[in-house]
């Protein structure tokens, strides 16, 4: 996946990133112990944002980055994934990228919340499992 410069708004040329279409692949090559179920769901997401017929980069801006700048038909998202919020500091450290991008497009964190979506200074926290059901 390339990098998209969300300042400058432009495609960066950088070391692609890649997504598996099947995690079996993954395991097969490093095996399951210690897993990293973070990019696991970042992986998810990125195939079902995909899916859903968005093209998806890598969002940079300075030395931040934003998971995914999602665009279709000419809508932009920036979106976060992250497995586990709870922890204030792991909370800051996804939340600060959003809140940094100073344009009118959507913003959402999804993690693994628990709970019914909900707003953090206009910033959409929704569930995972909520959003992979979501029908757009």
């Amino acid at each position: 996946m390339r990098k998209y410069d969300i300042k400058g708004k432009r495609y960066l040329h950088s070391d692609d990133k890649y997504y598996l279409s099947d995690h079996g692949f993954r395991y097969a090559r490093i095996g399951t112990k210690n897993m990293d179920y973070g990019h696991v769901l970042e992986n998810i997401v990125a195939i079902e944002l995909i899916r859903r017929g968005y093209e998806i980069y890598i969002g940079a801006f300075g030395k931040k980055e934003v998971d995914f700048v999602a665009i279709r038909q000419g809508k932009k998202e920036y979106i976060q994934v992250s497995l586990d919020i709870t922890n204030q500091d792991t909370f800051k450290r996804e939340i600060n990228p959003l809140l940094s991008i100073k344009d009118a497009y959507a913003k959402i964190l999804i993690a693994r919340t628990y709970q019914p979506e909900y707003q953090y200074e206009g910033i959409r926290i929704v569930d995972a499992a909520d959003w992979l059901r979501s029908i757009e």
